[in-house]
C-alpha cells in the first residue's frame, strides 16, 4: 500500500493555557491539491508551522512519505522535501530574481570549501546547473523577462509568484501555499489560479493551501477541510462545504 505524501493524525499543540489546534487528522496523496480553510484565529497557519517545524506538536503524529517528521526543524524539513510560502512575502529583495531561484536549490549543492572559495571544479559544474534550472523555471513560470531585475521591484503579483517559482526551485513532495491570492486583484488572482494549477498538472506536486479567496479554493481544490478554533468543523467537496450550515455560521455567525 502506498503512504500518503502527508499524513497528520491527531495532532494537537497548546501554547500554555491556550489549545491551539485539537485532534487535527488530515491525509494528502500523491498530486491532489486541497484547501484547509477557516475563519481569521482559526489555526490554519499553526498548523502549517506544525507541519513545516516551526513548532512542535504536544501531541500526535505528522508524517511525511510514511516519515515521522515531528521534532524535525525546518531545514531538515525543507531537505526532506517539504516547501513553503507564507502570508506575507518572503525574498532576499536586494537579490535579482535569479538569484532567488539559485539560493532555494543551496540544499542540493555539494561542492567543497576549498571549490566554493577558489571557485575551481565542482563548484563551477554546480553554479552552471542551479543556473540552468533557475532559468527553465523561469520559464515555466513565464517570468524570464525578470531574471536580472532585483526582487524588490517587481509588481506584487509578479512578487509573489517569484515566492512560489522559488519553492519550487527546492523540488518539493509537498507545497504548502499560505494565503498566497492575499492582497492580489483579480485579474492577478485569475493568474494565480493558472500558476497553481501548472504546478500540480504539470508536475504533479502535491500541494495544501490556506485561502480566503473563495472563487479561488472553489477554482482549484479538490477538497476542502475546515478549520474552526483549532479544531476540524467539516471536510468534503468544497461545493458542499460552502453551503454547509456549520461552515456557514462559522464564516457569518449565527442569525438571532
Amino acid at each position: 500500500m502506498k503512504e500518503h505524501v502527508l499524513s497528520c493524525k491527531n495532532v494537537g499543540i497548546n501554547f500554555g493555557g491556550l489549545r491551539a489546534v485539537n485532534d487535527f487528522n488530515l491525509t494528502i496523496d500523491e498530486g491532489e491539491l486541497i484547501g484547509l480553510i477557516g475563519p481569521n484565529g482559526a489555526g490554519k497557519t499553526t498548523v502549517f508551522n506544525l507541519i513545516t517545524g516551526v513548532y512542535t506538536p504536544t501531541e500526535g503524529t505528522i508524517k511525511l512519505s510514511g516519515v515521522p517528521i515531528n521534532g524535525e526543524s525546518p531545514h531538515l524539513i525543507v531537505h526532506k522535501g517539504i516547501a513553503r510560502t507564507f502570508q506575507n512575502i518572503r525574498l532576499f529583495d536586494h537579490l535579482t530574481v535569479l538569484e532567488n531561484l539559485k539560493v532555494a536549490q543551496n540544499k542540493d549543492m555539494n561542492y567543497s570549501i576549498f571549490s566554493g572559495m577558489f571557485r575551481v571544479g565542482q563548484y563551477w559544474k554546480e553554479e552552471k546547473e542551479t543556473t540552468e534550472k533557475a532559468l527553465e523555471i523561469l520559464d515555466i513560470f513565464d517570468m524570464a523577462q525578470f531574471a536580472n531585475q532585483l526582487a524588490n521591484s517587481l509588481p506584487y503579483g509578479a512578487r509573489r509568484k517569484l515566492e512560489i517559482a522559488r519553492a519550487m526551485a527546492t523540488n518539493p513532495k509537498l507545497l504548502l501555499l499560505d494565503e498566497p491570492a492575499a492582497g492580489m486583484n483579480p485579474t492577478e488572482t485569475d493568474e494565480l489560479m493558472d500558476t497553481i494549477m501548472l504546478i500540480r498538472n504539470e508536475f504533479g506536486i502535491t500541494t495544501l493551501l490556506i485561502e480566503h479567496d473563495m472563487r479561488l479554493v472553489l477554482g482549484i481544490c479538490e477538497r476542502l477541510t475546515v478549520l474552526n478554533y483549532g479544531e476540524i468543523l467539516a471536510e468534503g467537496n468544497p461545493h458542499e462545504i460552502v453551503n454547509d450550515p456549520k461552515v456557514i455560521e462559522a464564516y457569518l455567525g449565527k442569525g438571532e
